[in-house]
């Protein structure tokens, strides 16, 4: 696993060139409880034949949103375990299929934005296939910043909706 983490440590230094943001924790990532087994099949509650993660909040998994700084789209440092995570989950579970939603604040044009949500999204997924993850498994798309999370016209509303989010299929 440690190998894995340096590997998309590298990756993300070389998308992101010099970065002042502190490097990503050292140790094991926490990750959620495995998905019940029934009939041999992991499968996600209420939805049979479909594997994602629980929402579980203490864990990595739980969490299913990177986040950027103003014109920015390489994943930051700080969002590897995230990511090293769910590519652990998918690789795991061949049947699950994460799409990567990416999302920007409303500042910059229409044409602008839908651009920076899609590099964003294939930001993710690109550390993603790094670690193995096939693209079989993976749908990039931007959003723009046609479904904020948070509709204020604020510095902490636009730091809200500049993101990339992890959605399952399922959910």
């Amino acid at each position: 696993m440690n190998k894995t983490v340096a590997l998309l440590a590298t990756v993300a230094a070389l998308m992101a060139g010099c970065s002042t943001q502190p490097p990503a924790p050292e140790g094991t990532i926490p990750l959620a409880q495995p998905l019940p087994v029934e009939n041999g099949r992991t499968h996600a509650p209420g939805v049979a034949g479909v594997n994602y993660p629980p929402r579980d909040a203490a864990g990595a998994l739980g969490q299913r949103s990177v986040f950027y700084d103003f014109n920015q789209y390489a994943v930051p440092v700080r969002y590897l375990p995230l990511v090293t995570a769910h590519g652990q989950f998918l690789l795991a579970h061949p049947a699950a299929h994460v799409t990567l939603q990416g999302h920007c604040d409303e500042r910059g044009s229409r044409e602008y934005n839908l651009g920076l949500g899609q590099r964003r999204a294939d930001g993710v997924r690109k550390l993603l296939e790094a670690q193995g993850v096939p693209p079989s498994q993976t749908d990039a798309v931007s959003m723009g910043s046609e479904k904020p999370r948070n509709p204020a016209h604020t510095e902490a509303a636009w730091a809200e909706n500049r993101r990339t989010d992890l959605r399952y299929r399922g959910e």
